[in-house]
């Protein structure tokens, strides 16, 4: 499928100005496909040549200003147009298919009582699967939709859905949007369970399948509550009103994203309606999302890129002000926590590979529609969001939202750009953003904070707790980097009534000039016992502690009385390890040390998630693996003792985590047999759907379990999520046969002509087959991964190809084998763009786990 490229948008923005489509759309024509007729209203500025996108099962008949067109001459998924200036109507008539990869128009029937529901998702050049449109953001334009569906179901949009005519008709019309980007057109229908209120005179509403009403419903009041809350600080911190006549959040299945920031008509993944226990950071990020997807309503939909190198503005905005809002104004307090320790290793990671790339890239890096998808990571989100946190502390939050409404306001129902967003901070403060927005959003890369302490003329760590008697001491703070940095460091102290404890002496507020280079700060009284730079999280590097406070961490990491100080520290150590200046058993043994006596649940998350699925499986040496394992067993029993006969919510949180770990890492399937057969760990919690399928997906790494206990289970749970969780379960059986049968469902190959898996199946028996327990059952297949990813990711599209490569990806075979096939595979195919990223991505981090190996096995 042709791409669009930013020349071609740039040449028909020129030349078309985009008034207003009516979109029909005909639900009722099968399971196939749906019918789509659209009318265009435009205006050519000046005579020229363009062309409409549209990618239907069957082009029926398009005319312009009446006279038809040759819908032979469609290319694909383009129908060239040749104008007169003036006014014109396009009017294309088609059906078009109904997709099962989450693109489009994407249809699901739940397995758990037989209902079909279907959404779109349109964002970037999706649309053309819905309906004929100019597909780029900075056309926008007004909205009509009728839809017709069965008469039992619900249709949702952007706008106020009203039925018209007699019931069993299924007729729907849709209010008339505001002006809008294409990509944010959405659709959604089916027999919905829905919950509804009223918040500030507009009207709410949630949305679910019917099977997970009772779950829906019994979060419904923490959902509304967060989403008013939201609703109302961002009414104090924006001049702009919410610009949109409802506020829809529908939770959707088989949904690729987290969520999408349709305007007035929000989707979630629906694994955001839980159906078993979640640890409250898990609410927290439910939370989050919610937060994120509203302040997009403004910057993203109200104000829109022009094209998508300035990604950024939307989802870097939104990430930052997701988390902010939701710490001021719910009883989720500690999202800058979680930012700090889970969210931004994902920034921190997509910096340090070869595919990494400016917050803001140039536009000629962006140059498509295919090229623009890759930048969807870890670098446009968590990066943005901390290049933000760190625009405020230096700015200050007064003239941030100062230079936010100001841009609001200059380009609402527009487009605008990287450069316009400077200019309106620019006129709200007196600093020099403009050279901020160099430094911070068109560089790549991670900057490295070193600190180095001389006391007493001894160098850093000689003196390392040295007498009350000290009086002074320097510190030298190296700056390996480019970027300017405002931020704390923070001298903390033993207590004095606890030697495992810390306290906070003082925290100082520094600057870091842009070029790099050692910043020398001088000191009076002793020496801390840690020194902590970027404390607070308020800014964006890796840091490195000093020996002595080093050593003081080692000992007292839990002590330290600031979640978001003990994150900081845990973020060196996880960066240590990944940089090869730590081993890895060294971050394990920490973990066994603090994790027993740590409060909050975000960080427990993270380091254990870190040591079972990074340290444990990819770092360490296969022989390593056994002790490791033991040592994370040990540790989950550690929780589980701490935290039996506690009813706190945080306690509940660690024990889930807890019992997590104990499932995952189990070696031997006895106490894992006992709890399901027991359906409950002794003292809780009881196995609900998620932790009987984690149970049994571990049992069957182990050969524990068999095909019939995996179908009986299905039929215990027959939901989609037991589907997922069969799958899962059938593929990481140490079985041949099962190998076999989970390799043809995920790669069937060209002649395939059924149905062929949906992502979340696809990725869940992907998940399921690549296990370190059996790597001489799958080391036969990874030669023949890389050419069938190529195939199934050009056939099946872009969602697919990332599940390929990266659920796919044979992450166990840490060898330089699959290093060698990989990088034969980028450089003798041709893989799909999103494929070719993936791919590199991880053939990167398999280049740096294989360093770790080698150091480890040189030291052993």
């Amino acid at each position: 499928m042709p791409v669009l490229t930013r020349d071609e948008a740039q040449t028909r923005a020129r030349l078309l100005d985009v008034h207003r489509y009516g979109i029909d759309l005909d639900l009722t024509r099968g399971d196939e496909h749906f019918g789509s007729t659209t009318v265009i209203r435009f205006t050519a500025r000046e005579a020229g040549t363009t062309f409409v996108e549209v990618r239907p099962a069957a082009l029926h008949r398009a005319t312009l200003d009446g006279h038809a067109l040759d819908v032979a001459t469609l290319d694909d998924n383009r129908l060239p147009l040749t104008l007169t200036p003036g006014d014109h109507e396009l009017r294309v008539e088609a059906d078009m298919r109904y997709s099962h990869t989450g693109e489009g128009m994407h249809r699901f029937t739940d397995p758990a009582d037989g209902e079909t529901y279907l959404y779109t998702q349109c964002f970037l050049d999706d649309v053309q699967r819905v309906f004929a449109a100019f597909d780029q953001p900075d056309l926008k334009a007004v909205f009509d939709a009728t839809v017709t569906a069965p008469p039992q179901w619900t249709v949702l949009g952007n706008a106020l859905a009203t039925r018209v005519g007699a019931p069993a008709d299924g007729r729907w019309q849709l209010a008339t949007t505001a002006p809008l980007s294409t990509y944010f057109v959405a659709f959604a229908a089916g027999p919905w369970h829905t919950l509804r209120t009223e918040h500030a005179g507009l009207p709410f509403a949630l949305h679910c399948r019917r099977s997970l009403a009772p779950h829906l419903d019994a979060d419904a009041e923490e959902l509304f509550g967060i989403t008013r809350r939201c609703y109302d600080r961002y009414h104090q911190i924006f001049d702009e009103p919410y610009p949109f006549d409802s506020y829809d959040q529908a939770f959707v299945p088989e949904f690729n994203a987290g969520a999408m920031e349709n305007p007035g008509l929000v989707t979630f993944r629906d694994e955001f309606v839980f159906r078993s226990a979640v640890t409250d950071t898990e609410r927290q990020t439910r939370g989050m999302v919610i937060a994120h997807e509203m302040a997009h309503m403004w910057f993203g939909d109200l104000v829109t890129l022009r094209w998508w190198d300035d990604i950024w503005l939307n989802e870097s905005f939104a990430e930052y002000m997701g988390y902010q809002v939701l710490s001021e104004v719910t009883r989720f307090t500690g999202t800058w926590t979680d930012f700090a320790v889970a969210r931004k290793s994902w920034g921190y990671d997509a910096d340090q590979r070869p595919s990494t790339h400016p917050v803001a890239p140039a536009a000629d890096a962006v140059r498509d529609t295919a090229s623009a998808l890759l930048n969807f990571d870890g670098i446009s989100y968590a990066k943005g969001a901390s290049a933000l946190r760190q625009l405020v502390a230096w700015l200050g939050e007064k003239d941030f939202l100062a230079g936010i409404n100001d841009h609001f306001a200059r380009h609402r129902f527009g487009n605008a750009t990287l450069a316009d967003f400077i200019d309106s901070l620019a006129r709200a403060t007196g600093r020099d953003v403009h050279a901020w927005a160099d430094n911070w959003l068109r560089t790549s890369g991670v900057d490295t904070l070193t600190p180095r302490i001389t006391e007493d003329g001894t160098e850093d760590g000689a003196a390392a707790g040295a007498a009350d008697g000290t009086t002074g001491w320097r510190l030298d703070l190296h700056h390996d980097g480019t970027r300017p940095h405002h931020l704390a460091i923070g001298l903390y102290d033993h207590a004095p009534d606890d030697p495992r404890a810390l306290v906070r002496r003082d925290r100082v507020e520094a600057d870091l000039p842009a070029g790099g280079g050692t910043r020398t700060l001088a000191f009076t009284g002793p020496r801390p016992a840690l020194l902590l730079v970027n404390d607070g999280d308020l800014t964006y590097a890796k840091v490195r502690l000093d020996a002595g406070s080093w050593d003081t961490a080692l000992r007292t990491l839990s002590g330290l009385p600031d979640p978001v100080a003990r994150a900081v520290v845990w973020n060196a150590a996880r960066d240590m390890v990944r940089d090869g200046e730590l081993a890895p058993a060294a971050y394990l043994d920490a973990a066994r040390a603090h994790m027993p006596h740590e409060t909050d649940i975000a960080i427990a998350q993270a380091v254990l998630g870190f040591a079972r699925t990074q340290i444990a499986d990819r770092y360490l040496p296969t022989t390593a693996r056994p002790t490791a394992l033991t040592t994370l067993t040990d540790l989950g029993h550690d929780l589980l003792r701490c935290t039996d006969g506690t009813g706190q919510p945080d306690a509940q949180g660690l024990r889930l985590i807890a019992v997590r770990t104990l499932i995952d890492s189990a070696t031997t399937p006895g106490v894992l047999q006992d709890w399901l057969t027991a359906g409950t760990v002794p003292g809780g919690p009881a196995l609900d759907p998620e932790l009987r399928w984690r149970t049994l997906a571990r049992l069957a790494v182990l050969g524990a379990t068999t095909s019939d206990a995996i179908d009986a289970e299905l039929a215990r749970d027959s939901s989609a999520t037991g589907q997922e969780g069969a799958a899962r379960c059938h593929a990481a059986l140490p079985d041949a046969t099962a190998k076999a049968t989970a390799w043809q469902a995920m790669y069937p190959g060209e002649g395939k002509t059924g149905p062929e898996l949906s992502n979340y199946l696809f990725t869940a028996t992907a998940q399921g087959f690549w296990q370190p327990e059996q790597l001489d059952l799958v080391r036969p297949y990874r030669e023949r991964y890389f050419p069938a990813a190529v195939t199934v990711a050009a056939r099946r599209g872009p969602a697919l190809a990332i599940a390929a490569g990266v659920h796919g990806f044979p992450h166990p075979l840490v060898e330089a084998e699959t290093l060698r096939l990989g990088e034969a595979c980028l450089s003798d195919t041709d893989p799909t763009p999103a494929l070719r990223r993936k791919l590199a991505d991880q053939l990167d981090d398999l280049r740096r786990a294989l360093k770790i190996r080698e150091n480890v096995q040189a030291d052993s």
